[in-house]
């Protein structure tokens, strides 16, 4: 259960695409705190974790105008989830849907909206503190090509090709790399993974990087 994400995503409008590298790098990685575990979720492997790196292909459809996201579908690892917006607390730390809402994927609420041009930001709990699969438990499992459909507010829908999944440790969180937007519309969905201690919760975080391919 995310204790909350030290992260300071894009403010969308109010600042430029591309973070600065300064304020990127004060940004800090998705901190967890979780319960009994049995095992673990699944982690991206050597034929599932790919690279990042590189820029995606330049956009092939038109972005859309700002609206809030209502859904999140997964067909892959069966997501099929609403949304809430999610905000920073006194400290700056991106906020998680509530403890108690481990079905929810929060969208940061202040940054950019899903299919608009910039870099969107959604949350998520991996599981409960008593153990059981929260909303992202799969996202370590979703491969290059899979597809992620947002429903919006304004009836639209917004559809996203996976082109990376990685995962970092939360001491060397990528903050600049995970935040920054190249002014294309892209996605980014984060969760906890990695190795899992009882004292300090999750050692690393999920990332799985999304291009907007298709409107509806």
């Amino acid at each position: 259960m995310p204790a909350g994400h030290q992260t300071r995503p894009s403010r969308g409008p109010l600042l430029p695409a591309v973070v600065p590298l300064g304020w990127a790098m004060a940004a800090g990685a998705v901190l967890l705190i979780s319960g009994a575990h049995d095992e673990e979720p699944p982690r991206p492997t050597a034929g599932r974790a790919f690279s990042a790196s590189a820029d995606p292909a330049p956009p092939t459809v038109r972005p859309l105008p700002p609206a809030d996201p209502v859904r999140l579908r997964i067909a892959a690892i069966g997501v099929n989830a609403p949304m809430t917006r999610v905000g920073l607390d006194a400290a700056g730390a991106l906020r998680t849907p509530p403890p108690g809402e481990p079905g929810l994927a929060g969208w940061y609420g202040d940054g950019i909206a899903p299919g608009s041009a910039g870099t969107a930001v959604v949350t998520g709990h991996v599981d409960t503190p008593a153990g059981e699969p929260g909303v992202f438990y799969d996202l370590g499992a979703l491969t290059e090509g899979a597809t992620i459909e947002i429903s919006r507010a304004d009836q639209r829908m917004a559809v996203f090709t996976v082109r990376a999944v990685e995962l970092y440790d939360r001491k060397q969180f990528p903050s600049k790399k995970v935040y920054g937007g190249s002014g294309r519309p892209e996605l980014r969905l984060i969760t906890c993974g990695g190795g899992y201690s009882k004292g300090t919760g999750y050692l690393g975080n999920v990332v799985v990087y999304a291009t907007l391919t298709a409107v509806r």
